[in-house]
This record gives structure tokens, sequence and C-alpha cells, in this order.
């Protein structure tokens, strides 16, 4: 229910008949007249409506109008105001805004429902049911419990009222305003709850949604009332500011535009003053303030190259601070704003900030998603579905995506707290596919919030990720125009990692990891990701590796190589265990025995400088060759049993096994395998790469001299 007005009673609703509306509409004219006449009370609102949509019809406006007027006659607000005068000031508000006429409509019905005993059939019979819709949000809103105790809930709520169509949230939002406009008359105690609410609700939906106009006003009041003192500090510094005999600001002004003038690019430069809450943060971040941080220049052009023409000038012509600059429409905002951001030094020391766009960035910027018209219209041919969230999140849009998240969240705890830190997120980056199609992400996502953006639930079964071509773990951070390829595993046992959450900064992926972990209890979950090798010998869950053959570990394979030494017994060097085809050499040892060694191995160089005699030797046919492979792979439980039974399948006969302790979920196993014949060893590797989380199979390297 919107503050500050009286409700019938509901004895007084259920007495009254079905309202008749054309009945009602023809009571509500005021004097004389026709039924085609224009009511003088909004008339200043068909005037905002029309600066921004010209050709905009106004007879769905003047109806709503006196179904409004009449359902809330004899309704007072709690000002001594005749309550018609809210949803008057509500529409006045959007339409400044530049929303389009359905949305008008709504808002001047959208207490109606709610508050009078006109019904949603009505409202449908008279207006449509696009209008009906709208109207049904808002008042679901209105019965959202906004106490303390059901804040996290507060959200689930509004998020399920309003359902894909922002235009609801619009309304919200200047019922809202208008509501804080006239919040004096409240108990002390109220005006702070609904402050309270209104700045960890409202203010941070209304950023999200670009609606910086009703953001900047919000702010502004919240703080008057949750700290008036600093409010007071604030307006004081405001007013002396003003009554200053020189004004920085208009003198940088000038010289803008005489530069601008001069390059003969048209621009409108403005002095655009801070809000209090702007003038607060910038007098505790700089201490004490001078002139020029009272406000900031914005220059308005025509084109989007007009912007970098003006930004040349301006870097040319004064005194640039480089550091200050900032391109935020080549990389938009996640919420449609775009503008470029630059500072001049006067010689005084001063530093003026200026903010360049074009006259439509202005209207974004001032009305977010309020300026965009109907969300369910068709986008622009030349918008792709890839980049459409960036133009527009309310297709399909941040709020589709809040109402996945409220649906899948297990709690209305674990909801909100990702949902506020959602919320604090400013910057968006984008990365690359693959296949050309993008995902955005906030600044400062993981490849574990890229797996969940791409695939949902079925990022479960990541096992890895290559960033720009790169193996990199799923804690990798990502950067704006990476391109991530997502190594997805094919066990549908996979299951995500607890570690997971620690890397997790979207919603998305935190609720379906929380969601998951919450339906899968483990009792020791360190025992799912440890290798092996770790837990004891007497685990019988650890898969273990099949037992070494009786055979020594060095034992002679001299049928495998031919040495040209007649009678002497021919080994292969356990360092690099040469296989078919490697080039190799031969070394005699001790006892007259020949050691077969590759060529490249560092030990071939230390028995050279050594003295050693060298003896050429060739590898015969059909031998069997013991190999010492590594492989890398990604954490994950039975890999060790998965890996060990693929090899036993190419008839690989396990000699040795040795398995590292995991490092950033990824872990290196070192298998010395006898195979019955050389040439089945590319086959033997490939099987081993196929077996899911395993992402590397290659020969072990011969230690480097030294080492």
């Amino acid at each position: 229910m919107t503050s500050g007005h009286v409700t019938p009673t509901g004895s007084r609703r259920k007495a009254r008949p079905r309202l008749d509306l054309r009945r009602l509409g023809r009571a509500a004219l005021l004097g004389p007249g026709t039924r085609d006449r224009l009511p003088d009370a909004i008339g200043h609102v068909v005037d905002a409506h029309r600066a921004h949509h010209p050709d905009a019809d106004i007879e769905p406006l003047r109806r709503a109008y006196l179904l409004a007027e009449s359902s809330h006659r004899g309704q007072m607000r709690k000002s001594g105001e005749p309550y018609i005068t809210h949803p008057l000031a509500v529409t006045l508000i959007l339409a400044e805004l530049g929303a389009e006429t359905t949305t008008l409509t709504a808002s001047l019905l959208h207490d109606t429902v709610e508050d009078t005993e006109v019904t949603l059939d009505q409202v449908r019979e008279q207006f449509g049911e696009e209008v009906r819709y709208l109207v049904d949000g808002v008042t679901k809103l209105e019965k959202v419990d906004y106490g303390a105790a059901a804040e996290p809930e507060t959200f689930r709520k509004m998020l399920v009222a309003t359902g894909n169509d922002v235009r609801v949230m619009s309304i919200k939002l200047a019922d809202r305003l208008h509501n804080m406009r006239t919040l004096g008359v409240m108990r002390p105690e109220k005006q702070e709850r609904i402050a309270k609410v209104t700045r960890d609700v409202l203010i941070p939906l209304a950023e999200r949604l670009g609606v910086q106009a009703l953001k900047t006003e919000l702010e502004d009041l919240v703080f008057a009332i949750l700290h008036p003192g600093e409010y007071e500090h604030t307006r004081e510094l405001i007013v002396r500011n003003a009554a200053r005999a020189d004004d920085p600001l208009a003198e940088v002004a000038d010289e803008v535009r005489k530069v601008l003038r001069e390059a003969d690019l048209t621009a409108e430069v403005l002095i655009r003053p801070r809000h209090f809450v702007s003038v607060h943060r910038v007098s505790r971040k700089r201490g004490r303030l001078r002139g020029a941080d009272f406000g900031r220049l914005l220059v308005l052009v025509n084109e989007d190259a007009d912007c970098y023409g003006v930004l040349g000038e301006l870097h040319t012509c004064m005194t640039p601070v480089v550091s200050e600059f900032k391109d935020f429409i080549a990389v938009p905002k996640f919420n449609l704003y775009q503008s470029l951001h630059t500072a001049v030094a006067r010689e005084d020391g001063q530093v003026v900030e200026v903010l360049i766009r074009t006259h439509q960035m202005h209207k974004v910027a001032e009305a977010g998603v309020v300026a965009l018209g109907n969300p369910y219209a068709a986008p622009p041919e030349e918008q792709s579905a890839s980049d459409g969230e960036r133009v527009d999140p309310t297709r399909p849009g941040w709020l589709s995506r809040l109402l996945d998240w409220q649906r899948a969240a297990p709690d209305p705890d674990t909801f909100w707290s990702t949902l506020r830190e959602d919320l604090a997120q400013d910057r968006e980056i984008t990365v690359f596919r693959p296949d050309g199609g993008t995902l955005g992400l906030p600044e400062g996502a993981t490849c574990v919030d890229a797996a969940y953006a791409q695939y949902g639930e079925d990022a479960h079964a990541c096992i890895g990720a290559r960033v720009n071509g790169r193996l990199a773990t799923l804690s990798t951070v990502l950067k704006d125009g990476d391109t991530v390829q997502l190594l997805m595993g094919q066990d549908p046992a996979s299951e995500p990692s607890r570690e997971w959450l620690k890397h997790a900064h979207t919603p998305a992926a935190r609720i379906a990891i929380q969601r998951w972990l919450a339906t899968h209890p483990v009792p020791d979950t360190a025992s799912a990701t440890e290798p092996a090798a770790q837990r004891p010998a007497d685990d019988p869950a650890a898969p273990q590796a099949p037992p070494a053959p009786d055979t020594a570990p060095d034992r002679p394979t001299a049928a495998q190589v031919l040495a040209d030494r007649p009678g002497a017994s021919v080994r292969l060097a356990r360092c690099c265990t040469p296989v078919p085809p490697d080039e190799v050499t031969g070394f005699v040892v001790r006892g007259g025995a020949v050691t077969v060694h590759r060529a490249e191995c560092a030990a071939v160089a230390r028995m050279k400088n050594s003295g050693r005699a060298e003896v050429g030797v060739r590898w015969g046919e059909g031998a069997e060759c013991r190999v010492t492979l590594v492989a890398e792979s990604f954490v994950r439980p039975h890999l060790l049993a998965d890996l060990t039974e693929a090899m036993a399948l190419e008839g690989a006969e396990i000699v040795s096994a040795t398995v590292e302790p995991p490092t950033q979920q990824q872990v290196r196993h070192t298998y010395t395998v006898q195979l019955p014949d050389a040439a089945g060893l590319p086959a033997l590797m490939r099987a081993m790469r196929n077996v899911a989380g395993v992402y590397d199979v290659s020969r072990a390297q011969p230690p480097a001299p030294g080492a």
C-alpha cells in the first residue's frame, strides 16, 4: 500500500456495487464540457509527454485520469491533499523522463485496484491487457512487507510481482520518489524505516536500471532523513559556494565554448551541479572543497564521433588530467550509461571534470530503461542477439536473470546476499566464446562465472578452461576481451567442487553451486576431491593403482635394441625411458653392459664429457617397451580409477605410479608403464587424454643438466 493515504474500509468495499467505468468517467468531468475535453489537471502531464513523444495518442491518458479521479474522489493523503494528486505526480515524473503512453496510463491507475473498487478485469476492458498487467504488477509490489525482519524476502516478492517487465519497477520507483518528497508528515521512526528500505533496495535498483534522475533525488532525500547533521553541513557548503563572487565552473565553461567554436564543433556546454550526496562524498574524499568541486561540465553533441572530436580539442587546447579519462562509450556501463569522462586543470590548480556525450546518450543516462519504452518491442535489426544485453538489459535482461536466481536460490538469505553483491557491481566485462559469441560478466569474474553464464547448471561438469588459448584453472580472473573455451567433462556424475564458491562472483554461479551442495550433502567433503595417493593405504574408498608386476623395475629389454657390440647385454636407461621410434645412442657402463638413452637425454652429454665409449644402437622389430608418461588433470572424484582402467584396456602394464598433491584444483600423475609393443604408445596416450578431467598427456622429459 502506498504510504500517506487513507484506504476505504473493507465493509464499505463489500457494500458498493460493481462500478460502471463509463458512468464514472462522465461524472469526473468538472463543470460543463464534452466527453472529449482534456481535463486541466493533466495538461502538464500531456505537455511533458509530448515533449518526448510529439505524435502520442493522449486519449488513453484522458480516460485513465477520469477513472482515477472518480475512483479516488473523497480520499485524502496524510498531507491533507486530495489523493488524486499522488498518481498525477507519479505520472508527471515518468512523463518528464520520457516514458511511453502505456506506462503513463498504468501510472495514473496504479493505486485504483489497491485502494478503490476498480478491478483488474475492468482495467483490461477499458485499457487493454498490457495496462492491466502493469497495474497488477504495481499492486502486488504495494503488498510487499518492507519490515526489517522481512528484508531478505523483499526482493523475491518484488521480482515475482514485476515479472519480466521493468516498467512495473519504473512506476514503483516514481511512486517511491513522490512518497519520499512528502514523507515529512510521517512519524520520525516511520520516516527512518522507509528511508532505510529506499537506501538498501530501491536506490540500488534505480542505479541498476540506469534511472539516474530518480536515483540522485532519492539519495538526497534519504541522506536528509538518515544523516540530518551531515546533510545540513553539506547544504551550508552549497549555499556558501553559490554566494561566491567568482565561479570557476562558469569560467571554464566559457573557455570550452570558445575552443569548440574555433574548432567548428557544434556542442552545448552546460554546468551540471552536484547533488547533495555527491558533494558530501567529494568532501570526504578531498577535504576542503573549492569552487570547481561543486559541479561538472556537460558537453552535449549530436554524433558519437563528435564526442571524440570534443575530447581531442579539450586535450589539445587545455591541460588534461589524463588519470581522470574514462571511455564509457566504447565500454558502456551495465546500466546503459555511455559517456566520455575527462578533466582539465586550471592555472590555480583546480580540476574541472567534464562529461561528453550525445543528446541521446544523455537521455538514456538520465532515464535509463524508462527511456527505452516497451521492453517487448522488437529490437533494431542491426542489434544482434549477442549484444542485446549491453544495449538493453531488459532483453532478456538483468531482471529476467534475477527471476531465475530467486527461483533457484535455496533460501531467502542466500538470494539476498548474492543479490546485494550483484547490485554493488558497477562495471562489466565482455569475454568471447570460441564460436564468436560473447558473455557479459561483472568485473572480477572468473572462469567459474563464465561456465555458469554459458551452461547454467550443466556447468557442474566443467573441468577446466582455456583462456586466450592457454590452459587455465577455473579460478582464473577474466579480463575484458579474453577468449574463453570451457572444457566440459563427459561423466554424468560430475559434480561441482565446494572450492568453486571461493571463485564464484555472479549470483548465477553462487546460487547454482550452493543449491547443488545443499541437495548433495557429503559428510567428509575433503575426501571427495582428495587424490588417491594422499589417502591412507587402508582407505577402502580410495581407488588403488594396479599392483606392480613381479618383474623388477629395471629388468633388461635387450630384445628391443640391437647394439654394435656383439655379446653385450643391453638395457634401457630409466632416466629417459626411450621407446621406438626415439633416436637413441648407447654407452658402455660398468660390467660391459650397454645402456641405451634418448639422444636428447641430459645424461648423454655428461657421459661424452667423461670419456665414456659411445656404442651405436638401433631398434629391433616388434619389441616391447617401457615408457614414463605424465598426465595432467583437474581434480575430480574417481579420476585415478578411470585413468588406470583406460590404461589397462590398452594393454599397458603399470610398473610404478606417482600422484603429486593437487595445486589450484590441478593434479599431476606420473606413470611408468610396460607395453607389449611400442606401436601401441600413441593409442595409449590418446586413451588417457580421453578420460574426463585429463587435459594433457606427455612423455616424461629428461632432467636438465645439473638438475
